[in-house]
């Protein structure tokens, strides 16, 4: 094999079929390398060109609450789990199910062991398993994580929260006070329900999601809601980090491709597939060691470097703030342009656009939200 690789999530299966798509004989490696994706993916659509058959829901409407409405004029998407990996599979890929335990490396290439004692050998091997990283020694350290308890329901019911036909991105009014703020974050999911999630922005670690799931049912309750559909956990790792060039390229959440302030990497995944595989085509004729380097430069490049050290300075500013500042914050930040506003949440390369905004924020902010911010 060229190129193996480890995860079957949508960034493994992106890089894999565009590995594929130029050539190069490749594996993926999954204990169920065509199982179901449970995860609700949503992107803005000017992220990301999508097939038809990959979206499950465009609304109408994107909306925005810090302490007033917002109405969004950016575009929200909700992914069709299926289409999205029929669109991203490719006949060429090798599948290999089985549970990968590590890979051992030579100057020629790799060796990667399973579970099952199986052994292939690879030129490259990709850890895209997640923020497990089993490929390539797990996290650093624990890291400040989004986590969100969110229910489906029925539109009817959903309708005493939020509008019809409406993504609601953020919505920072609170059913009571509460120590660590969370938002409700909306999605109309295109078959006639919404799943709405009480979101934690960012905690080291994580806020317990029985406690989110606790506020949500009491949000719930305040509306004359009684949930009875299906649930959903969310657990995203938010800082990462780019970390150095090693033999084992990581992709996806194993890259540390999650956006610090916003938990989101599925557009940015699919958007780097193509041109990581070019970087591993290309460095595979100058060996295995050139190639990896060439991949991981191509992922983290000096500006998408510089502009995750600014959005993690962001994260940790946001995660200073006291409670009753966080809707302050973004009620500054949904005033701001939408060029601005697209920099922050989209362009991880746009170190200008990046730093703009943060310096509008700074200026519209009133002297108190100032000084917590320079702390």
């Amino acid at each position: 094999m060229d190129v193996l690789i480890a995860g079957a999530g949508p960034a493994g299966w992106a890089l894999a079929a565009a590995c594929a798509r130029l050539g190069l004989r490749t594996a993926l490696a999954d204990p169920a390398p065509l199982a179901s994706w449970h995860a609700t993916y949503g992107l803005w659509a000017d992220e990301l060109s999508l097939p038809e058959s990959a979206i499950a829901a465009a609304p109408a409407r994107t909306l925005a609450i810090g302490t007033s409405e917002h109405p969004l004029r950016r575009r929200y998407l909700v992914a069709r789990n299926e289409g999205l990996r029929d669109w991203l599979t490719d006949d060429r890929v090798h599948l290999l199910a089985g549970r990968v335990r590590h890979a051992v490396h030579g100057p020629h290439g790799s060796t990667v062991f399973f579970d099952n004692s199986h052994r292939v050998a690879a030129g490259i091997v990709v850890d895209a398993t997640g923020a497990r990283r089993i490929l390539s020694g797990g996290p650093p350290r624990r890291a400040a994580e989004q986590t969100a308890y969110g229910l489906v329901l029925d539109t009817a019911d959903a309708e005493r929260l939020v509008p019809r036909d409406t993504a609601l991105f953020m919505d920072w009014r609170q059913v009571s006070p509460v120590a660590d703020p969370s938002f409700l974050y909306a999605l109309p999911l295109g078959d006639g329900r919404v799943l709405v999630e009480e979101t934690s922005l960012a905690r080291r670690p994580g806020l317990d999601q029985e406690l989110l799931a606790a506020r949500l049912r009491a949000r719930l309750a305040a509306m004359g809601v009684t949930p009875t559909g299906r649930q959903e956990r969310v657990r995203i790792p938010l800082d990462l980090g780019p970390g150095k060039a090693e033999r084992v390229v990581r992709f996806g959440v194993a890259a540390g491709l999650v956006h610090p302030a916003t938990g989101y990497s599925l557009a940015t995944s699919l958007q780097l597939a193509p041109l990581v595989a070019e970087a591993l085509a290309n460095g595979l004729e100058h060996g295995p060691a050139v190639a990896s380097a060439a991949a991981h430069q191509r992922i983290w490049s000096r500006p998408a470097k510089a502009v995750y050290s600014l959005r993690r300075h962001g994260l940790r500013a946001l995660r200073s703030l006291p409670p009753a500042e966080l809707p302050r914050f973004f009620e500054l930040f949904f005033s701001l342009p939408e060029e601005r506003q697209r920099a922050f949440t989209s362009a991880r390369e746009d170190l200008t656009g990046n730093a703009a905004m943060m310096a509008e924020i700074f200026r519209l902010a009133p002297w108190a939200l100032r000084t917590r911010l320079i702390r």
